[in-house]
């Protein structure tokens, strides 16, 4: 779990970390991205927060939802797009 900062909402800060592994690669194109209960379980917060992480990285065109098959990661960050540090 992580430790969560008392003036961010908690879906903001679970929604940041998953963007995060989509931008590192940790979760690559067409992966599976955890699932409401495995939000639930990994960072200790309601389901219905975890559904508001997955609503905003879908509105975000992170990741897309296919009903009863989950949901995945549709894109990453451009390549031309450098993270601070990598030149």
């Amino acid at each position: 779990m992580i430790e969560f900062a008392p003036d961010i909402p908690r879906w903001r800060q679970v929604a940041e970390v998953i963007r995060r592994r989509i931008e590192d690669g940790t979760y690559q194109p067409r992966s599976r991205v955890p699932s409401v209960v495995q939000l639930t379980e990994e960072f200790g917060i309601a389901s219905m927060t975890a559904h508001k992480v997955h609503r905003a990285l879908r509105a975000e065109g992170l990741i897309y939802t296919e009903p009863g098959m989950g949901s995945f990661v549709s894109k990453q960050l451009p390549p031309d797009v450098a993270e601070p540090g990598d030149s």
